[in-house]
């Protein structure tokens, strides 16, 4: 069976085509990225300027076509916080579907994080024990943790990677001060999103998913434990708070030189390390084990959960 996720996210609109069926592990077969970072067309009103409408439209016909000859059994396409917070985006959304046929279904943040802790818990396993899941998007950051396939609790905060370097960190490389600002903010919305986990028992296993966090851990010097086809990747919170400081003095056209960092997450990813620093600080998170499964891996499993045996 072939199968189809079309992400249409803060940063990128990204289609992924897998082969699948019930009880296997989804085999890719192909993906396509346009990348947007619609954080910079946000205007005051938090409608998406015309330009940025222009982007999502081109990235989203270029989508259309290619689902067209992917010649998918199923497809699922998902709109998460830029266009689900856009003041526009119920006008977006009738356009790209008029315009494409793509009938865009718009996820909640809790949705998102429950999506990807779902994946999160089929990759590492019921060994892993009782998981908290951390997923920095370009929008938001969802947090969850759970013993089961679905969450206890399941939360979503404006603190995404994109949002955040919008929002504060208005210079290229940003001033201390801006930094610190971003910290006390970020500080201050993860203490009052913990109280939300106050009262459960502590997780046996901390886990990081996204593009951001991968980025963060290679560029930190991941260990990496090779066991078969299998690989861990770990981020030590003294590696995240030794190397961003040192993010945040470089120019975003330098940071693309560094491991991990791309092209497309090199202005961000200074803010993103902060948000990580200060969700491990107040969680008292030593290490994060990161999953290369995220939401659309999520979205996969749970239609393939849903089909007759």
């Amino acid at each position: 069976m072939r199968l189809g996720v079309l992400d249409v996210g803060s940063n990128t609109v990204h289609l992924i085509v897998v082969d699948a069926h019930p009880g296997a592990k989804p085999v890719p077969e192909t993906s396509q990225k346009s990348i947007l970072r619609l954080m910079r067309y946000l205007q005051p009103d938090r409608s998406i300027s015309d330009e940025g409408v222009a982007k999502i439209m081109e990235a989203m016909h270029r989508a259309a076509d290619a689902v067209k000859k992917s010649k998918l059994d199923h497809f699922m396409p998902l709109a998460t916080s830029a266009i689900r917070e856009a003041k526009n985006g119920p006008e977006l959304l009738k356009r790209i579907h008029r315009e494409t046929g793509i009938d865009l279904q718009v996820m909640s943040g809790e949705e998102e994080a429950r999506t990807t802790f779902l994946a999160v818990r089929r990759w590492f396993g019921w060994s892993a024990g009782r998981i908290m899941l951390v997923d920095i998007g370009g929008g938001s950051l969802e947090l969850a943790v759970g013993d089961d396939e679905l969450s206890e609790h399941a939360i979503s905060v404006p603190l995404g990677a994109g949002r955040s370097t919008v929002n504060f960190l208005h210079n290229d490389p940003p001033t201390e001060d801006q930094v610190d600002e971003l910290r006390k903010y970020a500080r201050k919305l993860i203490k009052e999103a913990a109280e939300t986990f106050e009262g459960g028992a502590r997780p046996d296993q901390f886990v990081g998913s996204s593009k951001t966090i991968r980025s963060l851990a290679r560029l930190a010097g991941s260990s990496i434990d090779g066991i078969g086809a299998g690989q861990r990747t770990t981020l030590q919170k003294w590696q995240l708070d030794d190397w961003v400081p040192r993010l945040a003095k470089l120019h975003s056209e330098a940071r693309p030189a560094l491991p991990g960092i791309t092209t497309d997450r090199a202005l961000q990813i200074v803010a993103g390390g902060v948000v990580l620093s200060e969700v491990m600080h107040v969680f008292d998170i030593k290490q994060l084990d990161v999953s290369p499964w995220a939401m659309r891996e999520g979205v996969l499993l749970d239609y393939l959960d849903r089909l007759p045996r």
